[in-house]
């Protein structure tokens, strides 16, 4: 059995046995009396979905001792050059001679599924697997290790998916963060990491984690969302994506603002694919998630610092040397600290066209949390100079929403115009008006533009987009 892949010189294992183990210093009686309370069913649920509980605990455990009995005799140095068939043609064999020796008989469903959640424990990352390769879940969140909700159309719900303990849910993340070279333990609690497929991945292990290590996964598109997309989809109108086409094709500096989920990475992938083919671009990110489609891409990610805390390399690091990279666009995939001051900088020197995110409810909001974050980064500078800084280098904001029934919108894109006194002058040229609701909860809405000609048309004609004045005339609720 398994003689490529067993452990050199490693003997049969032991006979795994799930059978309670008695106390000998427990009275005949008492231990009756336990087993008898351990087996009662609760008042509250039915025979059928006692048995059901019953004989899920049961697979778990028996799926438990197999992947115990894999652990310790499968090479799996050697697995790493085994095609995926053979592999499972070694667990099937396993498996189906260590059922044998527990006595233990499955149908062919159980039998399969078995078979599928052990392959997945060896090569992925256990009961994650599945929801990871369900296209319907952008999100799957994991609250200890029995309860794990997704998220499907903007609305979470409770899986079936549970880990066997904490011991369990600990072992994933440590094999998916040990991937990417970093680590989580109780001196260094919580982690950002990616998954392989480019999925965004976060968590928080105890003591900082009270009931139980907290996950959350922001599953990546395999399939690169365009503006065609996002237009057929709702999140705006086809108006709306001729007048981003011209703002990014002319290089205004475009802020993308909104919420955590809003869609902000998603809207600021489209808008790279206005980008001319011709132009270097370098992007910055946390994690790395941008999928452009250019051919001169330079992509950065930061990095935390080591278990002796150096090896830092924070995002402000990789926008300082971005710039001696001879850079025609710098796209930074979140601003949220000190390095706001050298993207401001940046869009100010000659680097016209880039692009970032931020954390914030409206246009008026991110022009204050940019004010935030440059006084947080400890750099004095009197109010007006800062205003000053932001509206010279800031020429667009687009405000990406999470609406109320789980949808996503593009919910106003706002010009900044210059200054006026000691106040940053802005005007929304589009937006998102909401009229009601549906009996099933459903927002009713349609996109308008104000009525106000943008301020940059002019630049627009000069470098050949002569956007028609119908695109920003109001449109009248239907």
């Amino acid at each position: 059995m398994f003689s490529r892949y067993k452990k050199p010189g490693q003997t049969p294992a032991a006979k795994p046995t799930t059978a309670p183990v008695e106390n000998p210093t427990q009275p005949a009686a008492e231990q009756a009396k336990v087993v008898r309370r351990a087996e009662a069913p609760k008042a509250s649920q039915s025979p059928t979905e006692d048995k059901a509980k019953k004989r899920k605990q049961r697979l778990g455990e028996i799926k438990s001792a197999l992947h115990r009995e894999l652990l310790d005799n499968l090479n799996l140095a050697a697995l790493e050059n085994a095609t995926e068939t053979d592999l499972r043609q070694e667990i099937v064999s396993i498996a189906s001679e260590a059922l044998e020796e527990m006595g233990v008989v499955l149908n062919r469903e159980e039998r399969n599924t078995l078979n599928q959640e052990l392959f997945d424990e060896v090569t992925g990352l256990g009961p994650l697997e599945p929801l990871l390769k369900d296209d319907t879940i952008n999100d799957i969140l994991v609250n200890g290790p029995q309860q794990v909700f997704v998220e499907r159309d903007g609305k979470l719900e409770l899986s079936t998916v549970t880990f066997k303990d904490e011991r369990h849910l600990l072992r994933i993340i440590d094999k998916i963060v040990s991937a990417v070279g970093r680590r989580v333990d109780e001196s260094n609690p919580y982690v950002d990491a990616r998954l392989q497929d480019g999925s965004r991945f976060n968590a928080m292990v105890p003591p900082v984690a009270v009931d139980g290590s907290l996950v959350s996964i922001r599953k990546f598109k395999k399939d690169k969302l365009g503006i065609d997309d996002l237009v057929n989809f709702g999140a705006f109108t086809e108006e709306m994506a001729a007048y981003l086409q011209a703002a990014v094709s002319t290089r205004l500096n475009i802020i993308v603002s909104g919420g955590t989920g809003s869609g902000k990475t998603t809207t600021l992938n489209a808008l790279s694919s206005f980008i001319d083919n011709s132009e270097r671009i370098l992007t910055i990110e946390d994690t790395a998630e941008l999928q452009l489609q250019q051919l001169h891409v330079g992509r950065m990610e930061s990095r935390p610092p080591n278990v002796e805390g150096k090896g830092e390399v924070s995002p402000r690091d990789c926008l300082k040397n971005a710039l001696r990279m001879r850079p025609d666009r710098i796209i930074v995939g979140e601003t949220r600290g000190e390095e706001v001051i050298d993207m401001l900088q940046a869009m100010n020197t000659g680097h016209d066209g880039s692009m970032t995110t931020i954390h914030a409810n409206s246009a008026r909001d991110g022009i204050s949390r940019l004010e935030n974050m440059i006084a947080m980064a400890g750099i004095e500078m009197p109010l007006k100079a800062v205003r000053n800084q932001i509206s010279s280098a800031v020429n667009l904001i687009v405000q990406a929403s999470r609406l109320q029934d789980g949808s996503r919108r593009m919910t106003s894109i706002t010009e900044i115009t210059g200054m006026e006194g000691d106040v940053i002058s802005l005007q929304e040229v589009f937006r998102y008006q909401r009229v009601g609701l549906t009996s099933d909860n459903k927002i009713i809405g349609h996109f308008t533009a104000t009525g106000v000609r943008s301020h940059f048309s002019e630049r627009f004609r000069m470098w050949g987009y002569d956007l028609p004045t119908s695109i920003f005339e109001p449109i009248a609720a239907e």
